[in-house]
């Protein structure tokens, strides 16, 4: 099978013939920290991914298995004022947004620590996998600052009574109450962590390409809307999908896979 990569400053790429594409932090420490260096190698090589048509799924990922990311660098943090700090959380908040509004589905391989910015950037992500001894958490107010940026997306995903919890506590979570409260959607034994989210890649691999980049955009378009407005929204969309073919291809396929039984 072929594979396509490319290598920037703390970011590597691969993508494979069936446009599953790996971005993995590189030269970050065993916890994969983020900073400003890392945050921008990151941004460029999803920038680069992002103009890939061949790209159907996108797994990020580190390459310590300590860690998916540990949070940002605090020896950066510590010598920051009020501009550069504005700075240093406005690139990082420009990754997460690239994560999040990335035109196909982002999921997170998460195979130890996700704390504090590293769980904001995997919020990002469309999906979180998990292996079972995961740990989580929010633990900004630890060391004087409040959790900023896509921490503001763990309310409608686990529920305000967690979100305060982990936000004003700092306290971590294990990967069974994260898989409970929805923080993510699978925990399971490190040893059957990338099979599951190759698993996963490889059925987004297999859908059709513009049908799931539909998708992805409607996800985030509903997030501004009423559901009245996403509702009419979304009819639109329907029938634009009609011109691309698809529908007709994967219709037909099943239709003639059910006169064959």
């Amino acid at each position: 099978m072929s594979i396509k990569t490319f290598a920037v400053s703390h970011a590597r790429a691969e993508i494979d013939a069936s446009g599953i594409a790996t971005l993995t932090i590189e030269d970050a420490g065993v916890l994969n920290i983020l900073s400003t260096p890392v945050i921008d190698g990151l941004r460029q090589a999803l920038a680069r991914l992002c103009e890939d048509e061949s790209v159907r799924v996108l797994v990020l990922r580190g390459a310590s298995d300590r860690a998916f990311v540990a949070g940002a660098d605090i020896a950066e943090m510590a010598a920051l004022d009020e501009p550069t700090a504005r700075r240093f959380i406005s690139n990082l908040r420009d990754l997460c947004n690239a994560v999040r509004h990335f035109p196909v589905p982002v999921i997170a391989r998460i195979p130890g620590w996700c704390l504090g910015g590293g769980l904001e950037f995997a919020l990002a992500c469309d999906l979180r996998i998990s292996a079972d001894d995961a740990q989580f958490g929010m633990p900004e107010v630890k060391v004087g600052i409040p959790s900023v940026i896509h921490a503001a997306l763990m309310p409608s995903l686990i529920g305000a009574a967690n979100s305060a919890w982990l936000l004003l506590t700092g306290e971590l979570i294990d990967a069974r109450l994260a898989r409970q409260w929805g923080l993510v959607n699978a925990a399971v034994p490190k040893a059957e962590l990338d099979d599951a989210v190759r698993k996963l890649a490889e059925g987004f691999a297999a859908l059709g390409p513009a049908a799931l980049r539909q998708q992805k955009k409607l996800l985030r378009r509903w997030e501004t809307m009423s559901v009245d407005e996403a509702i009419e929204d979304s009819v639109a969309e329907f029938g634009a999908a009609f011109n691309t073919g698809e529908p007709q291809k994967f219709m037909n396929e099943f239709l003639e896979r059910k006169r064959q039984k």
